[in-house]
């Protein structure tokens, strides 16, 4: 189960990116590898390129291919958010020595 896991997210980590928001009231995500989390006010997905974050009201996820990585939402989207995770190259002392 874990390796379909694993290579469904390779599959997925290799689909093309997109985000299409249309009048602020839906948008349409590709190559969303997972759903991190979501409410009425914010959707978080991971993609390849970071995690993308939606923000607005009355948000709502109305579809999820897990074999084409497309996610829909709904709702008064205010903001769409990238952030991307910094690995850390050691420690603060090893960091000021160089």
């Amino acid at each position: 189960m874990a390796t379909n896991q694993a290579a469904a997210q390779n599959t997925a980590r290799q689909m093309p990116h997109s985000v299409v928001l249309e009048d602020r009231k839906k948008l349409t995500a590709t190559g969303i590898l997972s759903i991190v989390s979501y409410d009425a006010y914010t959707v978080t997905l991971e993609t390849s390129f970071g995690t993308l974050a939606i923000g607005g009201e009355g948000l709502n996820v109305s579809e999820l291919s897990v074999q084409t990585g497309e996610v829909k939402v709904g709702g008064a989207i205010e903001y769409v958010q990238y952030t991307v995770k910094h690995e850390k190259s050691g420690s603060f002392l090893k960091r000021l020595v160089r």
